[in-house]
């Protein structure tokens, strides 16, 4: 006797292509509240005069995909490396040579001879001037607001994305 398949192939398709629409619903419901949260610190962060060295760790460990579970232990981590300069706490407000120094460390950004042999915050602030991150007038002891810090990431991505590209 002829035994008929249980299902086709057509309907096999159908099958996998609800299951796919339905589970993409499913994240896209659990996503949009981190989505949301992001936007809301984006935000609280392009409104701030002027940015702490705790909130700016915390924003370029998540841009640069680093682990950090939150904005002290983001800090922890950026001052355990050196990646901060010496003396500075999560509180105090944030100079233009410090995160400089952030930047380049925490997005791995090669730097010239001086650089590499110093590491420090001038250095840095001097290596991002000549990359062309860090523009207009500008000087090494300048405070940084949230509008400074996500251009200076901004360009930061670009510069990536052009050696990603050669």
């Amino acid at each position: 006797m002829y035994n008929k398949p249980l299902y086709t192939d057509k309907d096999i398709k159908i099958f996998t292509m609800k299951r796919v629409l339905y589970i993409s619903a499913v994240c896209l419901i659990f996503a949009s509240p981190v989505f949301a949260q992001t936007a809301a610190e984006v935000e609280r962060l392009l409104a701030a005069d002027s940015v702490t060295y705790g909130q700016a760790a915390w924003f370029l460990s998540r841009a640069a995909e680093l682990p950090a579970s939150n904005p002290e232990a983001a800090f922890d981590n950026a001052a355990q490396r050196n990646w901060l300069p010496k003396n500075v706490s999560a509180g105090d407000t944030a100079r233009l040579d410090g995160i400089a120094l952030l930047v380049m460390r925490s997005f791995d950004i090669g730097g010239g001879v001086i650089y590499s042999l110093r590491r420090t915050p001038h250095y840095a602030y001097r290596e991002l001037v000549y990359k062309n991150i860090i523009q207009g007038r500008t000087y090494p002891s300048m405070t940084v607001s949230g509008s400074d810090l996500i251009f200076i990431t901004n360009r930061v991505f670009a510069l990536k994305d052009g050696e990603n590209r050669q």
